[in-house]
């Protein structure tokens, strides 16, 4: 599949490749960067991006860690399933099956998700894979509920109007096409802060049209009524928050909510005039959030059962708010 990227960027060269087989069958392309026995780190973009959306934090961070960064089932090399095959459930399957083939048992890792990555970790937060290797999370511009209700893409008051009609959008059938300037504009509108760099709207632009239509309407329609307030309720382990105070999609009030029912929330950074797309438009926030975490819950050589626990204690933490 396409993987289209900034015009003359070049994608990081993983050092190895391989397939997780999810619980239902489900091919799982995944990607391993960096050296083998390094402080392992494990990345879940969003709805309709792909890999490539992680390729500044994977060029920064595999120099001196593992970086295993894994296309969400129908994005990128991960194939297009039935229709039966998208809901939460299945992206807890998914990411289960990631850090079974990656890790090994006992290991723990840095787990980022942005947006939908974001809520795979929040759904497979009760999963055994999950408690046994996440030595600490980063939740990146996603929320875990009322993503219709608080949206602001659809510039209208809140209400049953507004709701209907960012349903729609989430949930558009007819295929994106060619990036044009347009659809450069309207990625940028809904996406993006307004002083975002040309080329990076240009990297989110490919990378979204590349998502096949299909994959797109499906996680759409599972979008538009997600209640993951549970699990961010037993998303036991050291969490960090960064969110851009510009972001339509799932603004800042998702990130609060999240601070406020974690069980050990190490606070919220919030990136003046960032919008959703926060590890491409400040790509060395987010890459310093996870190296600060893994410096703190992973240190170098503690791989196995104990490896990260216990340390940096987070006690006091849940109040804290950052600009950025």
């Amino acid at each position: 599949m396409s993987r289209p990227m900034r015009r003359g960027a070049v994608a990081p060269v993983p050092t190895r490749e391989l397939t997780a087989s999810s619980a239902d069958g489900a091919r799982i392309h995944v990607e391993v960067h960096g050296p083998d026995g390094a402080p392992a780190v494990v990345l879940a973009h969003g709805w309709t991006c792909s890999t490539r959306f992680w390729d500044a934090q994977i060029g920064e961070l595999a120099s001196d860690h593992r970086v295993i960064a894994y296309d969400q089932r129908g994005h990128g090399g991960s194939p297009v399933v039935g229709p039966e095959g998208y809901s939460t459930d299945a992206l807890a399957d998914d990411l289960e099956a990631v850090l079974s083939a990656t890790l090994e048992p006992g290991e723990r890792a840095v787990i980022a998700g942005h947006s939908m990555g974001g809520m795979t970790v929040m759904a497979a937060a009760r999963r055994a894979a999950l408690r046994e290797h996440a030595a600490a999370v980063l939740l990146c511009s996603t929320g875990s509920s009322r993503l219709m209700a608080e949206s602001r893409v659809v510039p209208l008051r809140p209400g049953a109007v507004r709701d209907r009609m960012t349903h729609a959008i989430l949930g558009a059938s007819a295929p994106l096409g060619p990036v044009t300037p347009l659809s450069r504009r309207v990625l940028k509108y809904a996406t993006m802060g307004p002083g975002s760099a040309p080329d990076r709207v240009d990297t989110c632009a490919r990378i979204v049209h590349a998502c096949p239509t299909r994959a797109r309407v499906a996680w759409g329609h599972v979008l538009a009524d997600i209640d993951l307030d549970a699990g961010v309720r037993e998303l036991r382990v050291p969490t960090a928050v960064i969110a851009g105070t510009e972001d339509r999609l799932t603004p800042p009030v998702h990130a609060r909510a999240l601070a406020a029912a974690l069980p050990d929330c190490l606070g919220v950074t919030m990136l003046t005039g960032t919008g959703h797309m926060t590890p491409v438009e400040a790509p060395e926030a987010v890459t310093a959030k996870i190296r600060e975490l893994v410096a703190a819950y992973v240190p170098a050589g503690a791989n196995g059962a104990n490896g990260g626990a216990g340390q940096g204690s987070s006690d006091g933490m849940a109040e804290k708010e950052d600009v950025a």
